[in-house]
């Protein structure tokens, strides 16, 4: 039966070109999961903020998915740690756009777009599933940062939402661990799009690892570039190595030029500078032929409740270095998908550079492992599937329980 849903990413625009500031894994999800579902017959609104004000207020991509954007008083960037603010007149601008009493399920994407979601379930009986995406709780753990008001929210509505989604076995332990008293959880995979395949004719390259996202610090931007730079001032390789970083916004990373950094990047990569290219903002595509081409991805994050990228790469053919934490921990399998290193250890993550960069054919079979992996963990088909049937479950029951009272 065809539905019609309703997606919130608050801060994630899935149309927004992916490494650039607030647009990373959870644009990604929402976009394929939008035409995922679109591809079993299915109509996907998705409501976020007008970050981008050259961008029109609505926008249609696949046949059946529109982005709804809203100005909330504030049209242009904001960024994501001060939205919290614009909820209210959000929330009042989302119903001048739309009649809610339309959709026939809800779906949240992060804290904020879940605060969004509480109201609408008091006003409109819709059923709700939520997505965390990332949690307060593990960013307290790997950055020692509390935030007490996301921390409340997130209590509120992982105990409120009818149904939620957590992406990895760890996320889900985690959320029983430090919620009171927990809605149901359902494990789903994040899936990786089907430009995401290993090379059919493997051309050798010149060796080079690669990382992709945003350049922040919770991202492991910096202490992969201490680790490389300690491998390239050390005697451990005896081939020359690259680092390709891909992400970034323009006062960070100008490509055109390729080396117009920020300060900060400057001085993180001086005395590496020859080895160092920054590739900036790139589409999937290119994405996916960076991955094809690398000895190794590289995900030094803190934190992470899935790790996009990881799952990307290893359906490349790739393997993975990645930090043992949250969700990385689940889908980057130790010396069968790739490496897991200890977060934050430059010494350990350089280690683990090395080694694989003296034994490609350890990195090539590692490679081998990760795409067959991937191909049958991050199959957007088949979890758009396990998704619908998780909204048919929660519609079910919500109608239920109404008739009942």
């Amino acid at each position: 039966m065809e539905k019609k849903i309703c997606f919130i990413s608050d801060h994630g625009d899935p149309l927004a070109p992916l490494g650039s500031s607030q647009a990373g894994g959870q644009n990604n999800y929402v976009k394929q999961l939008a035409l995922a579902l679109e591809a079993r017959g299915h109509s996907v609104d998705v409501f976020t903020h007008w970050s981008n004000a050259e961008a029109p207020q609505v926008e249609g991509f696949g046949n059946k998915c529109r982005v709804l954007r809203v100005q909330a008083g504030q049209k242009g960037f904001v960024e994501k740690n001060k939205l919290y603010h614009l909820l209210p007149a959000f929330y009042r601008e989302m119903k001048l756009l739309q009649d809610f009493s339309q959709y026939d399920i809800l779906h949240t994407h992060y804290w904020l777009s879940g605060l969004l979601g509480l109201q609408l379930t008091k006003d409109f009986d819709l059923p709700w599933v939520h997505t965390s995406h990332s949690l307060a709780a593990a960013k307290q753990m790997a950055t020692g940062v509390k935030e007490p008001r996301r921390l409340k929210a997130e209590q509120m509505i992982l105990s409120n939402a009818d149904k939620v989604i957590a992406t990895s076995l760890t996320e889900k332990a985690l959320i029983q661990a430090s919620v009171k008293l927990p809605s149901s959880i359902r494990v789903i995979p994040i899936g990786v799009d089907s430009l995401f395949t290993p090379a059919a004719n493997p051309v050798p390259q010149p060796l080079t690892i690669t990382f992709a996202g945003r350049l922040e610090k919770t991202k492991g931007i910096y202490t992969l570039l201490k680790a490389f730079k300690l491998l390239c001032n050390s005697e451990l390789l005896k081939t020359p190595i690259r680092l390709q970083i891909i992400g970034g916004d323009s006062d960070q990373v100008d490509p055109i030029r390729n080396q117009a950094l920020s300060a900060e990047l400057r001085n993180a990569v001086k005395g590496i500078e020859e080895h160092v290219d920054f590739l900036g903002s790139l589409h999937q595509e290119e994405l996916a032929a960076h991955f094809r081409n690398s000895l190794a991805v590289i995900v030094p994050s803190y934190y992470e409740s899935f790790g996009m990228v990881a799952a990307e790469a290893q359906a490349c053919g790739s393997p993975v270095i990645a930090s043992k934490v949250g969700g990385l921990g689940d889908i980057v399998i130790h010396k069968r998908t790739g490496l897991q290193v200890d977060p934050k250890n430059i010494k350990d993550l350089a280690s683990a550079i090395g080694f694989l960069a003296k034994r490609p054919d350890i990195a090539e079979q590692l490679g081998k492992q990760a795409a067959s992996f991937a191909k049958k963990n991050f199959n957007w088909k088949v979890i758009a599937k396990k998704v619908d049937t998780l909204y048919e479950g929660v519609s079910y029951e919500v109608k239920d329980a109404y008739v009942s009272n």
